[in-house]
């Protein structure tokens, strides 16, 4: 077997590109964040729109009207952090999946995990009525109300197909790649139906099912971002402590299990990570696609293949893209209306994705 140096010609200008990307990529994360509190339904000044968030970390005075301040922090900033960190998760836990499952078309929804919180979100919104009465009664939840079963009933719906799939996945005391994506199909197929059928039950939900499916940030607040951090920070630790066993893995499992590495174990703790990571941005914001797809093979082409860099810099691409869809999302439609920011990735990323398919 041939050996490549890593003097090659190839690698020496991807580590020469590494840290110009990262650069960027860094100075636009940073970016997005204030300037995309600006545009809005709402018209608002630059100046008081910065001025409000320079107010939060005591670098000039609060502004005089509350509700400029409700507006920019409240509503516009809470959705621009939800938007980096879910995009950011969701880029991060595609480049993982690719890696694990060796499968270029792999994404965060590979396992069933968007078919488990549609299923979840569909069962609550349908019967939520019913299922408040019955848990309203319980101590510690006397407030539960119907748009509060939602995100929870959507994050055990997307860990339920997640186990599900790993248990169907399981063979002779391992995962293997193969088994776990059928598994996934299987989950994903099964979970399907069952939305489908609500949906043909109980038409008088078909509409919020249908905009929840198609993902959106609209009514989310800083109240979703504890449900999204517990699920986020744990999966990414998982993922980012992994990428060494990602890039032993791109090795093949016969060249992994001989350099040491204990393949089924480190299998299951990468889609773990990777599949909470995509279970709590579900659950929070809806099926949102094309970002884990997309994010994670343009990098490829300015970074290599080496899970460290890869990952890192699909947090901060993903989270990038993400924001500004959410920006077009509430500013395309007038009158205050939204499209679903699930809609407005897809648009964007199936013609680019078809194009680099083309190409490469």
């Amino acid at each position: 077997m041939t050996r490549i140096s890593a003097s090659t010609p190839s690698s020496f200008s991807q580590s020469r590109r590494l840290w110009p990307v990262f650069a960027g990529l860094a100075v636009l994360w940073l970016l997005s964040l204030p300037l995309a509190c600006l545009p809005g339904p709402v018209p608002l000044s630059a100046q008081s729109v910065f001025r409000a968030l320079a107010a939060i970390v005591g670098l000039a005075p609060a502004p005089d009207d509350s509700a400029l301040t409700g507006v920019v922090v409240s509503i516009r900033l809470a959705r621009v952090c939800l938007a980096a960190l879910c995009g950011g998760a969701l880029a991060m836990a595609g480049a993982a999946l690719q890696g694990v499952l060796r499968n270029p078309l792999a994404d965060p929804f590979t396992l069933g995990i968007s078919a488990g919180a549609a299923c979840g979100a569909s069962m609550a919104i349908a019967l939520g009525g019913p299922l408040v009465a019955l848990l309203g009664g319980l101590p510690g939840l006397a407030g539960l109300s119907h748009a509060g079963l939602v995100a929870p009933a959507a994050l055990f719906g997307a860990l339920a197909a997640l186990f599900g799939a790993l248990w169907l996945g399981r063979g002779d005391g391992a995962f293997s790649r193969e088994s776990v994506i059928l598994a996934g199909i299987a989950v994903a197929a099964f979970l399907g139906a069952l939305v489908a059928l609500v949906k043909a039950l109980n038409e008088e939900s078909v509409t919020s099912i249908v905009f929840w499916i198609m993902g959106s940030f609209q009514g989310r607040g800083w109240s979703s971002m504890p449900l999204l951090l517990v699920t986020v920070v744990p999966g990414l630790l998982a993922t980012a402590l992994g990428w060494r066993a990602l890039d032993v893995l791109a090795l093949g499992d016969e060249q992994a299990a001989q350099s040491g590495l204990d393949v089924g174990r480190a299998r299951l703790w990468l889609l773990a990570g990777a599949s909470c990571m995509t279970a709590g941005c579900v659950a929070v914001a809806g099926v949102i696609g094309f970002v884990g797809l997309v994010v994670p093979h343009v990098l490829r082409l300015l970074l290599g293949w080496g899970h460290g860099p890869l990952l890192a810099a699909a947090f901060m691409g993903g989270g990038v893209l993400l924001v500004w869809a959410d920006v077009l999302a509430r500013c395309v439609l007038s009158g205050g209306q939204e499209l679903p920011v699930g809609v407005v990735t897809a648009l964007l990323g199936g013609p680019f994705f078809a194009l680099l398919v083309r190409r490469r």
